[in-house]
């Protein structure tokens, strides 16, 4: 092996590291079979897809890879968020496609494979509100957008075009390389920076690139399934105990007074 294809194997290798990934996991973002492994051993070749898909998710610059240039990023964000496959019914009417917790992980890596998209539940909702706009829904994981949003409920959200469409009120699925999370945006004083907010106090605010982010929507709905049919009962029993309470002591003062 010489040594411009040692280097080529060792900054492909260099880039899984940097963020994180297994060989495994590498390989589902490049699209390979199985794993990289040979690849970083030197037996398989870097083909020109994985180039190419190395250069779309991550931005990196073919020429780094391969020794010629020492830029390794390019910046190929223009800041479209959009959504790029939408799926249709029947009527060719826009279907609003369901993204559960466990199809969320998937998420960033098929945003452009139609196929992958068809496999997943989608419905329309006939009416007006939902017109005229693409929207998706996401089921919320964990609890870090408590209390608005319980874990395993489902958000409704609104494609925006442009990622600097945000605005600091609402609250947001951020479709990033490699994960979907529902935040709340903050400006950043560097304008190429973001900062996700969660809405439990438990979890810190943290700061992303701009170019990170593949789509935006902004949720303007819920469907929620826990709800308590003795909520308004337990609500209505404490008021009644406290007005007793309030009562007992307005006589108390009273008798006081008098006396």
């Amino acid at each position: 092996m010489d040594d411009k294809t040692n280097q080529t194997i060792q900054r492909f290798k260099q880039i899984r590291e940097e963020n994180h990934h297994t060989q495994s996991d590498f390989a589902r973002v490049l699209n390979i079979k199985n794993s990289t492994a040979d690849i970083e051993r030197g037996k398989t070749k870097i083909s020109g897809k994985v180039v190419a898909r190395l250069l779309q998710v991550f931005g990196i610059n073919p020429l780094w890879l391969f020794g010629e240039s020492e830029q390794k990023i390019i910046q190929l964000h223009n800041g479209d968020v959009f959504p790029k496959v939408v799926t249709v019914d029947s009527q060719n009417n826009e279907n609003i496609v369901l993204v559960n917790v466990k199809a969320a992980a998937g998420y960033p890596h098929n945003v452009q494979d139609v196929d992958w998209y068809q496999q997943l539940p989608a419905f329309d909702i006939p009416l007006p509100e939902y017109r005229n706009a693409t929207y998706r829904g996401f089921q919320v994981e964990g609890d870090s957008m408590l209390p608005v949003l319980e874990p395993k409920e489902w958000v409704i959200g609104k494609a925006v075009t442009t990622i600097n469409e945000f605005t600091s009120n609402s609250i947001y699925v951020i479709v990033l390389h490699d994960s979907v999370v529902v935040k709340k945006i903050r400006k950043h004083d560097d304008v190429s920076l973001m900062t996700l907010v969660s809405l439990n106090t438990e979890y810190i605010p943290y700061t992303i690139k701009k170019d990170q982010v593949v789509e935006l929507w902004e949720v303007n709905s819920k469907l929620s399934f826990n709800i308590n049919a003795n909520s308004d009962t337990v609500n209505i029993k404490q008021l009644q105990d406290a007005m007793v309470a309030l009562t007992s002591e307005v006589r108390s003062l009273s008798l006081i007074d008098k006396a």
